[in-house]
């Protein structure tokens, strides 16, 4: 197992056992509620990815440094995981913690992600903490109200600014981003003139292999220069 999918638990967690850590040959579907527990309406896997420094992020080492750290079905074993992670605010340097709902990997070209987009939230340093439980303990909860369209939540730990990120499956469903848009800056308590930005994940696919044509033209010609 690689070590990415420790560094999101916090010390204490990785050693006492509380917390199992998937490996990525299990399926990560196998959480079942137990008696007495509460169950979600949607099982969620927590994800935890860090780019290692000076490495130029591409999209194949993107989804190579995607680790699984568990499913939960139910509010109890939500919590469980919760409650032994690092909090956003802890983590250092290019680092990633998602939540999306089981069998949805967190990258742009899973099949539930395709078509779809996501909501972005930029934070100054210090704020990530608070927004991200807000946002995924609205997300478990089903307060978005817009069927089986929210696919998960990313975020995003950078050196100057957090960002948060809620992943819808329909791009080009104006009213059901709109309705997500305006439930997101309900959960959160955001100022009602807040600007968020929407981005489709077609639209940035695009952009990733136009940067990376650029870099390998520019290799290119310092190569043969």
């Amino acid at each position: 197992m690689n070590k990415n999918a420790f560094e999101v638990l916090s010390p204490d967690a990785e050693d006492s056992g509380d917390v199992s850590i998937h490996e990525e040959s299990k399926a990560l579907s196998d959480a079942t509620v137990a008696v007495g527990e509460h169950a979600l309406n949607s099982k969620f896997t927590f994800w935890f990815s860090r780019r290692p420094p000076g490495k130029q992020q591409t999209p194949v080492n993107y989804e190579e440094n995607i680790k699984p750290v568990g499913t939960v079905a139910s509010v109890e074993q939500f919590w469980n995981y919760y409650s032994h992670m690092a909090r956003p605010g802890d983590l250092t340097g290019h680092s990633d913690i998602h939540l999306f709902k089981d069998g949805i990997k967190p990258i742009w070209e899973d099949e539930a992600n395709r078509e779809g987009g996501k909501w972005i939230i930029r934070l100054r340093k210090g704020l990530a903490s608070r927004y991200w439980e807000n946002l995924i303990l609205a997300m478990i909860g089903e307060q978005f109200a817009v069927g089986n369209e929210i696919c998960g939540a990313v975020v995003s730990i950078r050196f100057q600014e957090d960002i948060l990120s809620l992943w819808n499956r329909s791009a080009t469903e104006q009213l059901v981003t709109a309705r997500i848009r305006d439930t997101l800056k309900r959960v959160l308590g955001l100022p009602a003139n807040t600007i968020l930005e929407y981005k489709s994940h077609n639209d940035s696919l695009k952009l990733c292999a136009f940067f990376h044509l650029e870099i390998t033209r520019v290799i290119g010609i310092l190569m043969f220069s």
